[in-house]
């Protein structure tokens, strides 16, 4: 299984403590997806941010929903090899 998170990079400049709000979700379990996809979009710190895939499988599981918060290194969603 691949873990899909939001990059770290987003996070660099901000405040300990601020979560994103997963915004919504581009895609569904079950789904193929190629690596560098755009699965899903967040919201941090006024930003809308692209979750891309980072590798290319199957979602096996969505494990943080449309409009629920998350933190810094939170897995969002698994991907199975195809």
């Amino acid at each position: 299984m691949t873990d899909v998170v939001l990059d770290p990079a987003a996070w660099k400049d901000v405040d300990a403590g601020t979560h994103a709000l997963l915004d919504q979700w581009l895609v569904a379990a079950g789904d193929r997806v190629q690596a560098g996809q755009v699965l899903a979009r967040a919201v941090l710190v006024k930003s809308t941010l692209d979750v891309v895939a980072p590798a290319g499988g199957v979602v096996a599981e969505i494990v943080v929903p449309a409009s629920q918060t998350f933190g810094p290194g939170a897995v969002l969603a698994r991907l199975a090899p195809s």
